[in-house]
């Protein structure tokens, strides 16, 4: 029960103590869900009331299935940009279309997770690597506040999520700017930046919705030209089956992949986050997954488009002292009360206010100190990261992720295809084997003796490689060459056709008359060495535990092959 459901695990253990601090933390995070739903729902293109239904339903599935004691799930500026992305891409027409898309969108996005949760498939995420969700955040970040320009203007500017079209469409449209709007959404902007930097305790964001509310109201600025989010349906959404619909599945599939996994890594990266913080170790990555996709396959039945974790409101909740998943609970009866009777309060609430809080939110995703690093010390990530940025922008959202996964993946292909390959030699005074380049004058280097350490498994993609390296030194070395040592320590797999081509060279050697040694193989590889015909070409006389036996072996032959032999036989490593 406790794996499958894990609130099993905290509400027995419920104490009176916990009550208090999961109220103040259910609140707290509910006055900040409460706009930030309504605005990253415009963000996704839908009526704001949608991103209150987002934060009903599944914020109650997670409570009872999620794993993490933290995490606050519900709309999210990522998931809103990237289902805004998805569907602008399609010809739909009519805002009920759209809404009925979106809705069966997190549908799919939840049938997905939950697939992948059941069939212990959580580690896919570890393919989105750091530099690819860095860039692609960055870039997503970009376009959300561009995208906000409308609001932030007063004008009606052309959707895009490109940045190039969203910079022409601003760019036509600027001269028509709305004064008052523009105003607004300044000083929204600059009380949240002021507030924050004052005390992260200050409700800055409820703070800018009353005010802005009340400047509407007070100075009758909507007949300014203001635009305000209007009238807000009452009441909770009702129970309704997605708009099922083969040909718009196969139209939205790749969108969904997307969005189920960048929000299962904004999840699971959260989470690991703030249990590094509280130094605790509860998550359990395929759960999250079926709590994940349970949430959004809820909530698609009751009118919500896709949810994932926040960071912002689920720092705020552990800040808040939240001790269990059942902070929760009393979020989202702020929400349902909201839903019930306080709608006609947000009639009055400038866009712009809304447009506010997304930018100043959206600001604190765009990562700039990491590039910097890599830049100086990982040029090849720091591409990796450009380049998943600019495809973001300029290409697309979802491009941006598939692209910059096939480059990392690529990336990695070409590093373990050319892996480090060093020539050891004995640092003087010791046993101890190091590699020339680094230790230069302390090394010894011996003309008749080559030693090679390979620091990669060895397989079908490096094979050639490796065989080039070795007989580039070798040649090197000359007719004076009379053995060579590989140093096994590093490699833990050997495939069959890379063991193919390590016969062919110890062949090789031996017909040029050079003796072939391997010291340090692990257990795995010695069985490979025994189980792929190495050992017949090689000599079990030639199979050594350590560097320093096998130079000692090929100094004198005779007294310690003996030796070797029944150390060999003593530890079984034979």
């Amino acid at each position: 029960m406790r794996k499958f459901f894990p609130f099993v695990d905290w509400m027995p253990e419920y104490h009176k103590s916990y009550l208090v601090k999961d109220l103040v933390a259910g609140l707290t995070v509910g006055i900040i869900l409460i706009p930030q739903g309504m605005a990253y729902a415009m963000v996704a293109g839908l009526p704001p009331v949608y991103g209150l239904y987002a934060s009903v339903f599944p914020l109650l599935v997670y409570m009872f299935l999620g794993t993490s004691r933290q995490l606050a799930i519900g709309p999210v500026a990522m998931d809103s940009l990237l289902v805004a992305a998805g569907l602008g891409a399609l010809a739909i027409t009519g805002v009920e279309n759209y809404i009925a898309m979106a809705i069966f969108l997190a549908f799919m996005v939840g049938s997905i997770q939950l697939m992948l949760g059941f069939l212990r498939m959580g580690f896919l995420v570890n393919f989105l690597s750091r530099p690819v969700i860095s860039g692609f955040t960055s870039g997503a970040a970009c376009i959300i506040i561009f995208s906000q320009l409308k609001h932030l203007l007063g004008v009606d500017i052309a959707r895009s999520s490109k940045m190039h079209e969203l910079t022409y469409n601003v760019l036509q449209k600027v001269g028509d700017t709305n004064p008052y709007d523009f105003a607004i959404g300044v000083i929204g902007i600059i009380v949240i930046v002021v507030l924050k930097k004052w005390s992260k305790k200050i409700p800055s964001v409820l703070i800018v919705v009353v005010l802005g509310v009340l400047a509407v109201y007070l100075m009758d600025l909507q007949e300014y030209g203001v635009q305000i989010v209007g009238e807000i349906p009452k009441g909770l959404p009702s129970f309704k089956l997605p708009d099922f619909d083969f040909e718009k599945g196969m139209a939205l599939w790749p969108m969904a992949l997307t969005l189920a996994l960048v929000g299962y890594l904004e999840t699971i990266s959260i989470g690991k986050s703030m249990e590094d913080k509280n130094k605790e170790d509860r998550i359990d990555a395929n759960q999250e997954l079926v709590a994940l996709g349970a949430s959004n396959i809820v909530g698609s039945f009751f009118q919500a488009y896709p949810v994932t974790a926040s960071f912002s409101r689920s720092a705020i909740s552990g800040d808040a002292g939240g001790k269990t998943n059942g902070f929760a609970l009393f979020s989202v009866i702020m929400v349902v009360v909201t839903l019930l009777f306080l709608t006609p309060l947000f009639y009055y609430l400038p866009n712009a206010v809304l447009a506010s809080i997304i930018m100043v939110s959206v600001f604190g995703l765009i990562d700039f100190g990491y590039p910097k690093t890599l830049l100086k010390y990982r040029k090849d990530e720091y591409v990796v990261l450009m380049l998943t940025f600019l495809i973001t922008l300029f290409v697309g959202i979802k491009e941006g992720v598939l692209i910059g996964v096939l480059i990392s993946l690529l990336l990695m292909v070409y590093r373990i295809s050319k892996p480090h390959f060093a020539v050891l030699g004995r640092v003087r005074g010791s046993d101890y084997y190091k590699n020339i380049n680094r230790f230069g004058e302390d090394i010894e280097i011996r003309d008749d003796l080559l030693i090679v350490r390979f620091d990669s498994q060895l397989f079908f993609g490096n094979k050639n490689y490796f065989k080039k390296k070795l007989m580039q030194e070798v040649n090197a070395k000359g007719n004076a060459l009379k053995g060579v040592i590989l140093n096994a320590e590093p490699m833990n797999y050997i495939d069959s056709t890379a063991a193919n081509m390590l016969i062919s060279v110890i062949e090789e050697l031996h017909h040029r008359d050079i003796q072939f040694y391997i010291a340090g193989a692990i257990g795995p590889i010695r069985d490979i060495i025994f189980s792929s015909g190495i050992i017949e070409v090689l000599g079990k006389d030639y199979l050594f535990v350590r560097t320093k036996e096998a130079v000692a072996c090929f100094n004198n032959p005779e007294s310690i092959r003996e030796t070797n032999q029944k150390i060999a036989h003593q530890t079984g490593f034979l």
